[in-house]
């Protein structure tokens, strides 16, 4: 796996900062990638999303900071998921969201979430990985 940083380097205070702005905490392993990486472009980035809908290309995970790719602004866009406890954190070309659930029943799992489907709870939410970590070890070239 190979990462393009493009985002400057996070810091545990500008992490914590953000988690108490937004009244949450992230699960341990994504807060481990931020650290390390703080978003930008992985290499490969194909995933599967399921049997019937086939792959997709992962753009960019978002990153926590003043670049256009943040955190801060993805979530202005996406209450909805936001609502059901899907934290977006990177996206595909089409404008689907890889998110992570933040609640109980699902805590730290990533999902695809297909924005063109029509909005009814997980109908259109994806399982991919257990988390972030299994969910970059998914990733291949086509």
């Amino acid at each position: 796996m190979n990462f393009e940083t493009v985002h400057e380097r996070l810091s545990l205070e500008e992490l914590e900062a953000f988690e108490q702005k937004h009244h949450m905490k992230f699960p341990k392993y994504y807060r481990d990638f931020l650290l390390k990486y703080n978003g930008g472009y992985p290499n490969p980035s194909i995933y599967k999303i399921s049997d019937d809908e086939g792959a997709s290309v992962l753009n960019i995970f978002y990153g926590i900071g003043s670049m256009n790719n943040n955190l801060e602004k993805i979530f202005e866009f996406f209450d909805d998921i936001l609502d059901m406890g899907f934290v977006p954190i990177a996206s595909d070309p089409g404008g689907n969201q890889i998110c992570v659930e933040m609640n109980e029943e699902y805590y730290e799992q990533i999902f695809h979430w297909a924005h063109d489907e029509e909005y009814d709870g997980m109908n259109n939410m994806y399982f991919l990985a257990n988390n972030i970590n299994e969910f970059l070890d998914s990733l291949y070239e086509d």
